[in-house]
């Protein structure tokens, strides 16, 4: 990242190039080649995405169509649907800056931003052709292909071009700016920022070097002037068009001096963070009034993203209220039958932001633990019932927890709330524990889903479980909860684990 000292102006179109200022250090020259501009790739992709849609679009009503039967009479309407789902697609990745050059190599992440928006653009789709009767005019089974070949369509195109990309960003393909870097003695040499902005589309033509000496001394530019004027007039005749000045921030005095010298060089001036900067330069960037700070730590999920995932718990949690009622009302009914005691189980467990909640369970034991001390369940213990036993084999205790989904107390899927008197003692053991806190906890998680569920024996259990927790919480999407909702569903319900 870099901060813009002056604004660009115009430069020369000069073709000629000057044999090496004296005194200046010239980097390892480029193989001659056709320089590819970053601005191309990033224009081009949004155009092969649409394509690529519309292409499959109508290539799978073409498929089902002939399948079936059916003909290709309306093959008109679905390629019309195809160009609006390609057009909503495109912006809507385009709103999330996924076209950038930086974000385009990022495999995991253009995954997760492809299938959420995939998702997302056909169900607002759908749902708004329903509103408008006019989804009798799509066959399911040709909506349905569609969106299964053109999700794994997108999600070939966008691993192969974020290989492709993270290659040609190593080759320095796009290295099309050329550009001059003052720096501090002993700094360029293997720095990261060098090598980044050669990734990044700088062609680093030429290095002057300043002594740290130098740099300290307020006699800085009498001893480096004609160095300095010869990189200037390096500037001037062979087209460079940006200059990075690299030191440590705290050289204030050389910093403006230089700044103040370089003013009769229509070029921009970017002061490349220090290695001190650096790693809270990776930040966001909050504008609060006059000032500007860096976002060293933001909300796990954003208001909106909160709304997202509220909605989703909402409508997820009265479905499954709706359809588990008889299975509910049935295991209230063996659980009243089988022992004596209520049907169900309140226990204190911490939420969000570390607040105390009662959670609900099917009583599954014969005590109802909620003290300092508890004993986690064991294989084999004789606390639990015999009806208890096989609710907490197929999970069914945890159905309760719906009402507390619908209290807005936990989420669908989150980490899972341990006892009050479990979280103070792993929160003084594990050191990152408390950031599961910084999510409402789940009735499911991406730590169950993955084995861990159930007693922890030892602390690297719960190491590992409280990793996988702060994974999904940095990694959160909508599609990551469907996800687990999803295997949840298909192997959550007898898991070797529970017990």
């Amino acid at each position: 990242m870099t901060i813009s000292a002056t604004r660009p102006a115009p430069i020369s179109n000069r073709d000629d190039a000057l044999p090496v200022a004296e005194g200046l250090v010239e980097t390892a020259s480029q193989p001659s080649r056709r320089w590819l501009r970053p601005a191309l790739v990033e224009r081009a992709l949004p155009l092969l995405d649409a394509l690529l849609i519309i292409g499959c679009g109508i290539g799978s009503a073409a498929a089902y169509h002939l399948y079936t039967g059916v003909g290709l009479g309306k093959l008109n309407v679905y390629a019309a649907a195809s160009v609006l789902v390609a057009i909503n697609f495109c912006l809507l990745i385009a709103v999330q800056h996924g076209y950038r050059l930086s974000k385009l190599a990022e495999r995991g992440r253009q995954a997760r931003m492809t299938a959420a928006t995939w998702s997302t653009v056909f169900a607002v789709l759908l749902a708004i052709g329903f509103s408008m009767k006019v989804s009798e005019e799509f066959s399911r089974g040709t909506v349905m292909t569609f969106f299964a070949v053109g999700l794994a369509a997108l999600l070939a195109g966008k691993a192969a071009t974020a290989r492709l990309l993270a290659h040609a960003l190593r080759a320095g393909t796009f290295a099309n700016s050329r550009a001059v870097v003052i720096a501090e003695f002993g700094m360029p040499p293997g720095s990261r920022a060098m090598a980044e902005l050669r990734q990044n589309g700088y062609r680093l033509e030429q290095i002057l070097e300043i002594a740290p000496d130098d740099l300290g001394s307020p006699l800085l530019m009498s001893r480096i002037g004609p160095r300095l004027d010869r990189l200037i007039d390096y500037a001037r005749q062979n087209r460079i068009e940006q200059i990075f000045i690299l030191m440590r921030w705290d050289r204030q005095h050389a910093i403006d001096s230089l700044l103040d010298a370089l003013k009769i060089l229509p070029l921009p001036v970017h002061l490349v963070p220090d290695v001190h900067v650096a790693r809270f330069m990776r930040y966001p960037q909050i504008g609060t009034g006059a000032i500007w700070t860096a976002e060293l730590r933001r909300a796990p999920l954003t208001l909106s993203e909160r709304a997202l995932k509220r909605a989703m718990d909402l409508a997820g949690a009265s479905l499954a209220l709706l359809l588990f009622s008889p299975v509910m009302l049935a295991a209230a009914l063996l659980i009243k039958a089988d022992s004596r005691g209520p049907i169900l189980f309140r226990q204190t467990r911490n939420g969000f932001n570390g607040r105390a909640f009662r959670i609900f369970k099917f009583r599954s034991m014969s005590v109802t633990e909620d003290g300092p001390i508890i004993a986690q369940a064991k294989r084999h213990d004789p606390r639990v019932t015999r009806v208890g036993r096989w609710l907490r084999k197929t999970s069914i205790d945890e159905l309760p927890q719906l009402f507390n989904v619908l209290r807005g107390e936990m989420s669908l899927v989150g980490p899972r709330p341990h006892a009050a008197a479990h979280n103070s003692e792993y929160e003084k053991l594990i050191a990152p524990y408390a950031f599961r806190h910084h999510v409402k906890p789940g009735i499911t998680g991406w730590a169950q889903i993955n084995g861990l569920r159930g007693e922890t024996t030892t602390i690297d259990l719960m190491e590992k479980r409280v990793e996988l927790d702060l994974w999904y919480i940095n990694n959160w999407s909508l599609w990551l909860d469907l996800v687990v909702v999803l295997r949840t569903c298909i192997n959550g319900f007898w898991q070797r684990q529970a017990y």
